[in-house]
Parts: structure tokens; sequence; C-alpha cells
């Protein structure tokens, strides 16, 4: 049972850390990089949501409630990326972020279902034909989010570090980084198989 238990989390650890599969990574620099560690609460609730809307969307695929194009699911996830990326970018350095917390959460929800719909294929072989579909969703969403929290430590690390010891400023730290994501994100998008 207990081994069951960890098999389940480590496969949610895995899934966000995979090397090959770093988009989910990327998100969540472009979703954490704008905040600092005084933040962490609202981080924090951030990423869960995220974890929330990707549970529920391998929820609905487990349970055959939805199907959804691979292809487009596949071009969609660094979309995703791509728009919080641009946001950070034209939205670095003004005021106001505060005012905006319902539509980042209504779009992290979004975002995170999109990305749980691009595993869903995967999460469904894994399944097979079990019939306890909810412990082992559940232990693999704690999975992810304990990956999440620690790639969420880094990012608001290395933003502490740049800001402190190299002096960027906070704005440009998260055009920086930003940027950097924007140009990781634009071959994946160019090479999608929705062009083909």
């Amino acid at each position: 049972m207990l081994d069951n238990f960890w098999f389940n989390v480590q496969y949610g650890i895995n899934h966000v850390l995979d090397i090959n599969g770093y988009d989910h990574v990327l998100f969540l620099m472009v979703l954490t990089v704008p905040y600092v560690f005084k933040d962490w609460k609202r981080v924090l609730i951030l990423v869960s949501t995220f974890t929330l809307g990707h549970t529920l969307s391998l929820v609905l695929a487990a349970y055959d409630i939805v199907s959804i194009n691979g292809v487009l699911v596949e071009f969609l996830i660094p979309v995703t990326i791509l728009i919080v990326a641009l946001y950070n970018i034209f939205t670095a350095g003004k005021k106001g972020k505060e005012q905006k917390i319902g539509v980042l959460f209504l779009s992290t929800l979004f975002f995170g279902i999109v990305h749980g719909l691009g595993f869903a294929r995967e999460f469904k072989m894994f399944m097979g034909k079990s019939e306890d579909k909810l412990m082992p969703l559940i232990e693999f969403a704690l999975g992810i989010e304990i990956a999440q929290v620690i790639i969420v430590f880094v990012v608001l690390f290395l933003g502490f570090f740049t800001q402190t010891i190299f002096r960027f400023s906070r704005r440009d730290w998260m055009m920086v980084l930003s940027a950097i994501v924007v140009g990781l994100v634009i071959p994946i998008l160019i090479e999608s198989d929705i062009f083909s």
C-alpha cells in the first residue's frame, strides 16, 4: 500500500521534473517570476490552482468524461506558456497586479486544465484497467505539487540572488527570464504537429 503511494507520488514528481518535458518547468518559471519570497502565499495558491486544473482534467480523462485531440493540446501547452511570458514582459514594472488576481487565478486554472489534458493519454495508459482511479490521482497530484513547490522555490531563490547580488531590478529580472522562456517556447510551437 505504502509502496503504491510512494510510486504514484514519485510519478507525479518525475512528470514535472522530466527533462524531456520541460514545458511544465517553463510554465512555472513564468508564473513565479513576478513574485518574491514575501509573496509566497499568493504563489502557493497560484501553483495549487494550477495543480487543481491539472488534476481535474486527469479525472475527466481517467473516467472517459472528456477526450481531446492530442495534437491540439500539445500545441496549446506552449501557447499558454507564451501568453504568460509575454504578459510578464508587457507588464514588468507596472503597478496594479493585485487588482487582476481573479483573472490570474482563473487563467492559471484554465492553463492547468490544458496541461493536464496534454498528459491525460499517458496517465490513462499508466492507470490501465484499474478500478480505483481516485487515490492514484490524488497521490499523483501530491507529487506534482511537491515538484512545483521545489521549482517555485528555485525561481524565487534565483530572483532573490539576481536582485540582491547582481543588483538586477525586479522589472529586469522578470523581463530577462520571461524573454528566455519565449526564446525556448517559440521553437516548440514551430515544430508542433499542428502545422504538418
